[in-house]
């Protein structure tokens, strides 16, 4: 009989931990190579893990909403003798019928080899205790310390301290203790003030409160933290793209025949936006304290609305490196991956200036909020019909013509209003002399 160890995988370079939503097997199911088992969540997104192995399903070692260290074993494949390419089997101990039987306690340890987050022991006063690195990162934010850490009461795995608790301590905890970490016999009256969850908010007339999901959360920290983050500024611009507007329409159906995908807009903005981010490289750039870091590779985030109403930003990897239609495959590629909630991780991450195109929903223009820890943002808006005064040799004349308004939002610590400007009158410039001869 041979065991495969099933670990959390590697979901980018900055990513730590990922939280288990939901099991899609149970212990004692068998599965098949590459059949999905689980489904995890990170801050960028939501993924599937598939089995890495044929077999039966020997144990689960974590439960559903666990946050889970990346690299830490997870679940154990019972492979029946089968082998796959590339794995490497764990030998199950053979009994010793003249030892006299462990403990319980051994026996669970013998079972379970490598469990970071799942102590089986109760935690005694002075041993380490586990924390994650979101739980850590809010303690360093809030100038909690290691000391006053340990007072907190966790309700998650083992008595582990979540996110919810040490906010809630934040909340209520922090503001009236004053009592040492550990007490031995604690008044009832102690007990029930740490028991008493904060009173309801109240809200007047006719309401429905809804719960944040997951995902939304999220959303709000980081669009709170860019604007604390970042100085935003932003820029707008007219731009007359009737050139683009008549040769989409002139070759669209034969790009569709031809390349088996639909040719929207966003790629030929995108391949705009590209052209000048090599002319103002500093649009590309981020910020590490005094530091400005220029990225010499564009990867651009193309922000994609979902379903359920939450927004995701997957990313368009070395985008100047492809032509247009390389950009039209790619794009409509992550635009149905997110929709259909089957992004990898490594497609939500790496971006060094995002694109969003509010007018897909009818606004003409927006003051975009920076995607950290990036410097700029181009939000595009809705294309219309207006009667525009053109200039020719032969004089000035209204015509109608196709006209839409460019937003750029930009990090004041590093771009100025002189290159902001620079850069969104450059964008202008390049979708409006478009070359309406273009061949596909």
């Amino acid at each position: 009989m041979a065991i495969v160890d099933l670990v959390m995988p590697k979901l980018g370079e900055s990513i730590m931990e990922a939280t288990i939503l939901r099991w899609h097997k149970k212990e004692g199911d068998h599965i098949n190579m590459d059949e999905t088992l689980l489904e995890i969540a990170t801050d960028k997104v939501d993924s599937e893990v598939p089995s890495s192995a044929e077999g039966t399903i020997e144990s689960l070692l974590y439960g559903e909403n666990d946050v889970v260290p990346i690299g830490a074993v997870i679940a154990r494949i019972n492979t029946n003798g089968v082998m796959n390419a590339g794995e490497t089997a764990t030998p199950v101990a053979t009994a010793q019928p003249a030892i006299e039987p462990p403990a319980p306690d051994t026996v669970a340890e013998q079972e379970v080899p490598y469990q970071p987050a799942r102590a089986e022991a109760p935690k005694i006063q002075g041993a380490a205790r586990f924390y994650s690195p979101l739980v850590l990162n809010i303690a360093a934010n809030e100038g909690i310390s290691l000391a006053e850490l340990e007072q907190i009461p966790g309700t998650g795995n083992e008595g582990r301290v979540t996110k919810k608790d040490i906010l809630q301590w934040l909340e209520t905890g922090r503001k009236t203790s004053t009592t040492p970490a550990v007490q031995i016999a604690p008044s009832r009256t102690a007990v029930a003030e740490t028991e008493v969850p904060a009173a309801a908010t109240a809200y007047e007339g006719n309401v429905e409160v809804i719960e944040m999901d997951r995902m939304r959360k999220l959303i709000a920290k980081h669009m709170v933290d860019s604007k604390s983050i970042s100085a935003h500024v932003t820029s707008f611009a007219e731009c007359d793209v009737t050139n683009i507007v008549l040769w989409r329409e002139k070759v669209k159906k034969a790009f569709e025949q031809q390349e088996g995908d639909k040719l929207t807009f966003t790629p030929l903005f995108i391949e705009a936006v590209v052209k000048c981010i090599k002319k103002h490289p500093w649009l590309n750039a981020s910020v590490d304290g005094d530091k400005i870091i220029v990225r010499k590779d564009i990867n651009v985030g193309m922000a994609t609305a979902l379903p359920s109403g939450n927004l995701i930003v997957p990313v368009i990897k070395d985008a100047d490196f492809l032509n247009l239609t390389g950009l039209a495959k790619k794009i409509n590629h992550l635009a149905n991956a997110a929709r259909g909630n089957k992004l990898k991780p490594d497609e939500t991450q790496g971006a060094t200036f995002t694109v969003t195109n509010i007018g897909s929903f009818g606004s003409l223009m927006g003051t975009p909020i920076i995607n950290q820890p990036q410097v700029a943002i181009l939000a595009i808006g809705a294309i219309k019909k207006r009667p525009v005064v053109v200039e020719t040799e032969q004089g000035d004349s209204i015509a109608i013509r196709h006209m839409m308004f460019l937003s750029l939002s930009y990090d004041h610590r590093v771009i100025d209003g002189a290159l902001g400007s620079t850069f969104l009158t450059s964008v202008v410039k390049e979708l409006e002399g478009f070359d309406v001869n273009r061949v596909i």
